[in-house]
């Protein structure tokens, strides 16, 4: 249960930090943070949940993360669930606060940082794209994980590496698809958005979880 409670907060963290930076100050006027300010947004959460509760749970914070590391040959496959209801959890409490938050001033909630292709596309690209962005990113971060958790990787290095990791996922994929490679993040902001993002919403569960596991299996492969 510790673990469980402990992958709600941080994916809440991740969720709340990450799309919040993206909702509340990204655009400010006059001292907006941009691209690169939600990208490091975003990896700061995961730099910091690792350093503060990764002793407990791992600090997956993204069921992808989980099934890949399952893939990888990292857990058991009796801890998938649980871990992924907790990540799932956190991420919609995150996009509650966020919602009462974004509405305080009498905005409309738009696209609440969902992610999306085609039209939905921050940059306008395609299903296609918006595809094989999310795959390649997710295989990415999966190899950039288990690779820095490693035994027998530089001991303490492992948050510095996965944080900056997904920062640079973030100032890459962005444009794209506004940025997954988290089913997790994508359900919380999808469900308060509904319509077109409740729509292209399964390309951003199957498409990084496939991704995950890709990289599961791979790693699994060098380090044989």
């Amino acid at each position: 249960m510790k673990k469980n409670v402990a992958e709600f907060i941080g994916t809440f963290w991740l969720v709340f930090g990450g799309c919040g930076s993206a909702l509340l100050a990204a655009g400010f006027p006059g001292v907006g943070i941009g691209l690169a300010g939600v990208s490091l947004a975003f990896g700061l959460t995961v730099l910091t949940i690792a350093y503060s509760l990764g002793h407990i749970s791992g600090a997956h914070l993204n069921p992808a993360v989980t099934i890949g590391l399952w893939a990888g040959g990292r857990i058991d496959a009796k801890e998938i669930l649980p871990y992924v209801v907790s990540q799932i959890l956190g991420g919609l409490a995150a996009a509650g606060v966020l919602y009462i938050i974004v509405t305080g001033n009498g905005s409309a909630i738009g696209s609440f940082a969902a992610n999306g292709y085609g039209e939905h596309s921050p940059g306008g690209y395609s299903l296609l794209a918006a595809v094989v962005t999310e795959l390649v990113m997710t295989f990415m971060f999966l190899l950039i994980i288990l690779g820095a958790t490693d035994e027998k990787s530089p001991k303490g290095f492992a948050g510095l590496a996965i944080g900056l990791g997904l920062t640079l996922i973030h100032l890459v994929s962005i444009p794209v698809t506004n940025t997954s490679v988290n089913p997790a993040r994508s359900i919380s902001q999808a469900l308060f958005v509904g319509d077109w993002a409740l729509a292209q919403l399964w390309l951003f569960i199957a498409v990084p979880v496939a991704g995950a596991v890709l990289a599961g299996v791979v790693y699994k492969y060098l380090k044989s």
